[in-house]
């Protein structure tokens, strides 16, 4: 619970903590937040680290001369190739291991599979306007054995596209007197807006559910049926 309430403070106050970690490394700011998005978008187990949000705040403070927007375009940009790149491979060297992580079921593996095979380059583009689906999307492609020079292509795209439109967004409108006074609501805008799409699959996914079960069940020859069908 400590924990949760620590993030949740930290994405709140990210206005607050990251003039104090320019005020206290100067330059060394710049590795600081190449190492966060390289991690959020490296590692499966930190999908809880700011991506989106820490590059809005990121481009508000450059706009205020504390940062260099070029640094921040060119190194995070490369920290989130890099972090997916790392990412895919670690899901590569996996393989067929992963099938063993009590967390990952194989026919979910499988589907996935061929779901990247038809969808790969899309997926990976629109999963960096996901939290958490960024983090895993570049790992299950590369247990997937997406083609890697397939997944690569996309990865520049999708990380660069995204790293320009959440820094430039924060370096054009992070230091409106509006957002200025309400940092922390449009904080937490840039974070419901980000999950739209995970909400909008989970909701689609119920209803293929539902209408799959519905159509199994009145399949003739189904139980459902045969027993409508007994005298």
């Amino acid at each position: 619970m400590d924990l949760i309430n620590t993030l949740v403070e930290f994405f709140l106050h990210l206005d607050e903590q990251l003039a104090m970690i320019i005020s206290q490394y100067g330059a060394w700011t710049y590795a600081i937040l190449f190492l966060i998005i390289f991690m959020e978008t490296g590692f499966v187990v930190t999908p809880f680290l700011p991506g989106d949000s820490l590059l809005f705040a990121a481009g508000s403070f450059a706009a205020l001369g504390s940062l260099n927007i070029w640094m921040l375009l060119i190194l995070l940009s490369i920290a989130a190739v890099l972090g997916d790149t790392v990412n895919y491979w670690i899901g590569h060297f996996m393989g067929d291991r992963a099938y063993n992580v009590k967390w990952i079921k194989k026919e979910y593996l499988d589907r996935t599979h061929a779901f990247f095979e038809k969808h790969g380059g899309k997926t990976i583009f629109l999963a960096r306007f996901v939290p958490i689906v960024r983090t895993f999307a570049p790992f299950v492609a590369g247990m997937g054995k997406m083609s890697y020079g397939y997944f690569f292509s996309y990865n520049i795209f999708g990380g660069i596209t995204w790293v320009f439109i959440f820094t430039l967004l924060g370096y054009f409108f992070g230091n409106l007197p509006f957002v200025q006074q309400n940092f922390e609501l449009v904080i937490v805008a840039i974070l419901l807006i980000s999950i739209v799409p995970i909400i909008y699959e989970f909701i689609k996914a119920r209803r293929e559910s539902r209408a799959g079960r519905k159509a199994s069940l009145d399949e003739p020859g189904s139980e459902k049926t045969k027993e409508m069908e007994t005298p």
